[in-house]
């Protein structure tokens, strides 16, 4: 079962260089967004996602603001 991981971005933020690298030791794909550069990336993250910080990601359709390694690895299914 895969699951579509995105991570909402911008540079010079640490925590988004944490979760990158969390989900790059455990090898998962995920699709970068910088709200920096990317207006309709940063319009979802406001608008739809209703968030107005980076890191926020999306594991299918839960939201994660911020880096909250146990949430994530429930949804990733790294924890039970």
């Amino acid at each position: 079962m895969n699951k579509v991981i995105t991570v909402y971005t911008q540079p010079s933020c640490p925590p988004c260089q944490v979760v990158k690298a969390f989900l790059d030791h455990h090898n998962l794909s995920y699709f970068e967004k910088d709200i920096s550069v990317d207006v309709k990336a940063r319009d979802k993250l406001v608008y739809e996602l209703e968030s107005t910080s980076t890191p926020t990601i999306t594991v299918d359709d839960q939201i994660v603001t911020g880096f909250d390694l146990e949430k994530l690895e429930v949804l990733l299914g790294l924890k039970n």
